[in-house]
């Protein structure tokens, strides 16, 4: 990796001079998807990470359907060793069946996150981001037509200029505070403890046990390691700069479950809280912010991590269109107004969990009828489909098709050529694809135009495929680089004005 950055590299957009196209802080699964998504798209990346190297700590286990699909569609999956799905699932505890819902179930289980950020470091060095560690954001300054970076380094302070800069810091996001973005929502109420045990030989608790004096969690990670929750009732928020001792953890655990683990020890132990907030902006000016920089809640289904992954490939082929000169007018507007209202959605439903998971009496009446209603297959639909992150609909225009502003569902289709493919190898490069399912040759000519950006492919379902047809009664589909549906044919309408509005225009009209 190549020690310091080239100055003064002109920006292709804005025709003024930059050291790179992005600047993103943090290399936590957030900030490495982007970095690789910006690569895709053509925009000179720069990521400033304040650890020397991957601590291997792994806070998070697993990522939900939608965010295993959005690896899929580039090529990630095989990657991640001994991924394991499951079609059970629960939400606040309450279990039910994740595949009442087509293609749905509970997302990738056992995948450390030390080990999704090592497949997505690789997978955007390898691309050509420029991942630089020991970098600590200190300051920016949003000049209108560029944004100034400032950075302590193990060489010493240093500043950097870039088209945009990016977020990508967590909760405590100093991006965010310098950018003077608000942060609203609840405080934390309760303080609770996160854990990889040893030497405990403990019981599997996969969905929680919830007891008197609180709510414990266990499963295994590796031989004689355990993974453990522990949420003891009336124990408050600690300040994050207070270190956690496997001490406190032991005497929690056996206030709760009456089991002495003070004998074992712990290969880290950390704290969390079920503070709420969300950013009032996902973008102002030149900086912007994703993952837990914009969004913060109660854990709950690997849901936080999957976000931010998603926040990422959303973001990613927005901003390199804008520095590479392509973008319609609100392109990279349509970053909050797509995820700003997904963020929302998540933080109701992971507060609701907490609600029925971790509420003492007061809550039980809320848990049994959530059990009772777990019973209607709608009930269920549609809490899988929340948590799961597959019915995500973004507003894409007007139009009834089931597809449209929904995520391209897998399916394996057959080629103009005969050989077989799938909807998710389609979207490896990140580039728009319009799927021609009817074979016509006028729509190709007209796609022509934007053959930069799109992907024409001619195809059908194929043969063995026997799932229910996601594309009733449209000739053609034009998928997004993050996967999602933007135009079809059933809803009427010019595929010219879908590829204007998201692709830009043709070639020969620029």
């Amino acid at each position: 990796m190549p020690s310091r950055i080239a100055a003064h590299t002109p920006n292709r957009q804005e025709g003024t001079f930059v050291d790179t196209d992005v600047i993103i802080v943090g290399a936590g699964p957030t900030g490495l998807m982007l970095a690789g998504e910006l690569r895709l798209g053509g925009a000179r990346v720069v990521v400033a990470e304040l650890l020397d190297a991957p601590t291997g700590q792994s806070r998070g286990l697993g990522f939900t359907a939608r965010a295993m699909e959005a690896f899929d569609q580039r090529g990630l999956l095989p990657g991640f060793d001994g991924l394991q799905t499951s079609p059970l699932g629960h939400f606040g505890g309450v279990q039910f069946d994740y595949t009442v819902l087509e293609d749905a179930h509970f997302g990738a289980r056992g995948i450390p996150q030390a080990q999704t950020e090592a497949v997505l470091e690789q997978w955007a060095g390898e691309l050509g981001a420029d991942i630089r560690r020991g970098w600590e954001f200190r300051a920016l300054t949003d000049h209108g037509d560029r944004v100034e970076v400032t950075v302590a380094t193990p060489q010493g302070e240093q500043r950097l200029t870039a088209a945009y800069l990016v977020g990508c810091d967590g909760g405590h996001s100093m991006v965010r505070k310098a950018a003077g973005i608000d942060f609203p929502g609840t405080p934390a109420t309760r303080g609770m403890y996160l854990a990889d045990v040893v030497g405990c030989g403990l019981e599997p608790r996969f969905l929680g046990e919830k007891l008197p004096n609180g709510m414990v969690m266990a499963a295994p990670l590796a031989d004689g390691v355990d993974r453990i929750i522990v949420c003891p009732n009336g124990t408050p928020a600690r300040d994050r700069s207070e270190s956690v001792t496997f001490a406190e953890v032991a005497d929690a655990w056996q206030r709760i479950t009456g089991e002495d683990i003070s004998h074992g020890g712990a290969e880290w132990v950390s704290s969390f809280t079920d503070a709420t907030r969300q950013a009032t902006e996902y973008r102002r000016g030149r900086v912007l912010l994703a993952g837990d920089a914009a969004h913060i809640h109660l854990p709950a289904g690997g849901q936080g991590l999957s976000t931010g992954v998603q926040d990422a490939v959303n973001l990613g082929w927005k901003l390199a269109a804008e520095v590479a000169g392509w973008a319609p007018a609100d392109l990279l507007d349509s970053y909050h107004a797509e995820r700003h209202p997904v963020g929302e959605r998540l933080l109701s439903n992971t507060r609701a969990q907490g609600m029925v998971f971790l509420g003492g009496e007061e809550a039980d009446p809320l848990r049994e009828l959530l059990t009772e209603l777990m019973a209607y297959d709608d009930v269920k639909r549609h809490l899988a489909g929340s948590v799961s992150h597959l019915d995500i609909r973004y507003d894409l225009g007007t139009g009834s098709h089931p597809l449209l502003g929904r995520r391209l569902p897998p399916r394996t289709l057959r080629t103009a050529t005969g050989t077989s493919t799938t909807t998710a190898e389609l979207l490896y490069q990140g580039q728009g694809v319009l799927l021609d399912l009817a074979d016509d040759a006028e729509l190709r000519r007209t796609a022509e135009g934007w053959k930069d950006r799109v992907v024409t492919v001619t195809a059908s379902l194929a043969p063995t495929e026997i799932r229910t047809d996601p594309f009733v009664d449209a000739a053609a589909v034009l998928v997004r680089p993050d996967g999602y549906v933007a135009w079809t044919s059933a809803d009427g309408g010019r595929v010219t004005a879908a590829l204007e509005r998201w692709f830009g225009t043709a070639a020969a009209a620029r």
